[in-house]
């Protein structure tokens, strides 16, 4: 099947919404039921007005310990998390199911992991998935598969799967709800006068540094990820938009698209293709690649492959296929892409080592 020319469930109304754990939960831990039933109603409402909908929902470690931890702090053993989060997942998509049965909506389950979108048959079966839940009127209810990997649970997030989710059904809108009210100018338990930011044009580093990290102790997210993903999905032609889960309607709200409700990120003109945002944001990266000032403009300016006297140095074990970072002469990133020639034979390689199909500027020249 061809990678992008496959049938998706995307039109210029569909999105993704992920609920955070702080929010889907209580102050014991237990499944905040309220909200969902609120969060099932928009969903229910926009499936009406013609918009395709997927949920990616966190909190199943944080329902599973609150059912077998008898009032005892949250473990941080990995191990201990694989287990609760198997005891949670049942919970949560139970609690789910019940909130959209007065609707007569079914939903379905999708766990996925990181390996679902750093391989290319993994990624297109995952939208194949997606795609045919749509089809049958489903709701997919989408989280990590924390269960098995505990590298998820250590270091991943569920803002960086939803953005990830977004670019593989090729969302219009990515919808963040969180705990608070949206991006601010500063951390308002820190500083009063703290302020909404109603919308952003660009992400540089100044807007990243006002980010600040989960404080909540139960999620594994924060402001940091959310602006990140937010990053993710405006690249890939995503709107996305940071908003309080606990509003009224709040997943309608958000998509109305005036500026007194959440921070909207706007997206860039041109969306990526799959294949590119599958190499831009999917795929991790094995090792960097350093070039000189000449290589950077026939990238930025030309279009051009990179060519391995533009070089000039590399770091890291990868090998052929493998998608390494692409370094400018003042070490900040400016593009990603998958190499021609492994680190161990790089000087003896043929001329392009990055094909510019391959090839992804992560920057505006």
């Amino acid at each position: 099947m061809a990678w992008e020319t496959m049938t998706t469930m995307t039109t210029d109304r569909s999105v993704v919404v992920k609920i955070g754990t702080t929010s889907v939960t209580d102050a014991r831990g237990g499944v905040a039921h309220d909200v969902l039933s609120s969060l099932a109603h928009d969903v229910v409402t926009l499936r009406e007005q013609g918009w395709s909908v997927v949920v990616v929902t966190s909190g199943a470690i944080t329902a599973g310990w609150a059912h077998v931890g008898e009032g005892r702090g949250r473990p941080t053993d990995s191990t201990i998390l694989q287990a609760v989060s198997a005891v949670g997942q049942p919970l949560l998509m139970d609690a789910w199911r019940r909130a959209f049965a007065p609707h007569g909506v079914a939903v379905g389950q999708v766990l996925l992991a990181p390996l679902d979108f750093s391989h290319r048959g993994q990624y297109l079966h995952a939208r194949s998935t997606l795609t045919a839940l749509h089809a049958l009127g489903v709701v997919a209810v989408v989280n990590e598969n924390d269960a098995v990997a505990d590298e998820e649970i250590r270091f991943g997030d569920n803002d960086r799967l939803a953005a990830l989710v977004a670019n593989l059904v090729t969302a219009s809108h990515l919808v963040l709800l969180t705990d608070t009210p949206g991006l601010l100018t500063a951390d308002p338990r820190l500083d009063p006068s703290a302020t909404l930011i109603d919308v952003v044009t660009s992400i540089d580093s100044r807007l990243e540094n006002v980010a600040g990290a989960s404080r909540s102790g139960v999620g594994s997210g924060g402001m940091a990820s959310k602006v990140a993903a937010a990053r993710m999905a405006t690249w890939s032609g995503v709107t996305t938009v940071i908003a309080p889960a606990r509003a009224e309607t709040p997943l309608l709200r958000a998509l109305t698209g005036t500026h007194d409700f959440g921070t909207t990120f706007e997206a860039r003109g041109e969306r990526l293709s799959a294949r590119k945002a599958w190499i831009a944001f999917a795929v991790a990266s094995s090792g960097v690649v350093s070039i000189n000032q000449g290589a950077l403009e026939a990238l930025e300016n030309h279009g051009r492959s990179l060519l391995r006297v533009g070089v000039e140095s590399i770091t890291g074990d990868f090998v052929e296929g493998d998608a390494v970072e692409v370094h400018g002469p003042g070490g900040a990133v400016v593009a990603k892409g998958l190499v021609r020639a492994s680190a161990e034979s790089f000087n003896d390689a043929d001329d392009v080592i990055v094909h510019r199909d391959d090839l992804v500027l992560l920057r505006r020249p």
